[in-house]
């Protein structure tokens, strides 16, 4: 029976506006968070991977309790289990901590056949820590995949479909392993009115760097402050003209004075 695992994590709705505030602190306001996007697709395809293989899901999210709801929005998805890993005063920005914890994790589960990832985290903007966990456990790591072709998990093969910069490609690889998958590979399912109570109820267990016997390295960066960007100077001017293509004509020759073309 196969075991697939996911990672996520709640991130502030793209629309927001962030800021920094008068504390040095990056903020957002009293808006509420949302599932990171891009884990929209790798939760479906956790699903549907454990219900094709008649085997077990499991949700992870590193961090504080901020994360509670993108696990529960997982639960309410479909995803069996949930669990998030939480050291106080440990950095979570960093990859490197962060795949440390990962990895720790996946090695106290112990029966992992398949890591799916989303492309990046949209507020850290990075898919590094991927790379990091793979390479921690030794597995392969499988990234931009547009559609997964082919899972034996008795056999421990998997197929997929990569997205490339000229086209796409086809490989194969030994299980485990670690994919990371693209907008476009599935349709995310809605949470229906059973998932969401059982979400509402569920209990999230939290495990510490001890817990899963993990001695966090030195973080390889550190973020000194945080400052809002300087406010620019913003002017509008209308070109006028008689028809649509005297309006372009005088379009192109204002560009052209301001030397944007």
């Amino acid at each position: 029976m196969a075991h697939i695992v996911t990672f996520t994590r709640s991130t502030p709705d793209t629309a927001a506006k962030v800021w920094v505030d008068n504390k040095g602190e990056v903020t957002w306001g009293d808006v509420a968070t949302v599932v990171n996007p891009w884990d929209e697709y790798s939760l479906e395809e956790t699903i549907v991977q454990a219900k094709s293989s008649g085997g077990e899901s499991t949700v992870i999210a590193i961090g504080p309790a901020l994360h509670d709801d993108a696990l529960k929005h997982s639960i309410a998805m479909g995803v069996k289990n949930a669990l998030r890993i939480e050291e106080p005063g440990a950095d979570m920005n960093d990859s490197l901590v962060w795949s440390a914890l990962a990895a720790g994790a996946i090695q106290k589960l112990g029966d992992v056949d398949l890591i799916i990832f989303g492309k990046e985290s949209v507020d850290a903007a990075t898919d590094q820590h991927t790379f990091q966990l793979a390479r921690r456990l030794g597995w392969t790591m499988l990234s931009y995949v547009s559609a997964i072709l082919e899972v034996d998990y008795a056999a421990g093969v998997i197929k997929v479909e990569k997205m490339l910069e000229q086209g796409k490609q086809v490989i194969a690889a030994k299980l485990p392993a670690v994919i990371s998958v693209m907008k476009g590979i599935n349709e995310p399912r809605y949470p229906n009115f059973l998932g969401i109570r059982k979400a509402a109820k569920a209990q999230i267990p939290v495990w510490s760097a001890e817990d899963i016997g993990v001695a966090l390295p030195q973080p390889a960066t550190s973020a000194l402050r945080y400052m809002n960007p300087p406010a620019r100077a913003i002017s509008t001017e209308i070109v006028e003209g008689e028809d649509t293509a005297a309006k372009a004509a005088a379009l192109v020759e204002r560009l052209f004075e301001e030397k944007v073309l």
